[in-house]
């Protein structure tokens, strides 16, 4: 068996960017109201199997608290990331998250949650204002590829 090879900057599972995740798909219909709406559903709809996703404006969701929201996401390939403005979290200051920390994206509730914990995502290399900088992105993905460890019986893959 090979290690896996963890590429930061690769989303996990681009269908969380193109609408129909699982996570967010009901597996029975709402029942509809008298006016033709769903009974008691007041919030965003999950975007369809196929429909483009912009996360910014999405919540960011650490394993252990909120961190803040997406300012700017890119979904390129093998170069994919999110720009999270923590807020008062770490004084208003902006980090990069690679889209490989991605763990889930939970398009009703329009919060992403990443697989880092709030001090990991705080002790990252600081935020530069160009994410598509060599240098800086090979500190970025270093950084957070140290500090990853596959799920408990994934499999490897090898790119």
């Amino acid at each position: 068996m090979q290690p896996s090879i963890f590429n930061p900057w690769a989303w996990r599972d681009p269908s969380a960017l193109a609408g129909g995740y699982t996570q967010t798909t009901p597996s029975v219909t709402p029942p509809e109201d008298q006016d033709g709406g769903h009974d008691g559903h007041d919030g965003p709809d999950a975007p369809g199997p196929g429909t483009p996703v912009d996360l910014v404006g999405y919540q960011v969701q650490a394993s252990d608290g909120r961190i803040g929201t997406i300012d700017e996401a890119s979904n390129e390939a093998d170069a994919g990331y999110l720009v999270v403005d923590t807020g008062p979290w770490i004084f208003g200051q902006k980090v990069l998250l690679p889209a490989g920390t991605v763990e889930r994206v939970d398009h009703q509730e329009r919060v992403v949650h990443v697989d880092r914990t709030k001090e990991q995502i705080k002790d990252a290399p600081p935020f530069d204002a160009d994410p598509a900088d060599p240098e800086y992105r090979e500190r970025v993905g270093s950084y957070y590829a140290g500090g990853h460890l596959p799920p408990p019986g994934a499999v490897p893959r090898v790119m």
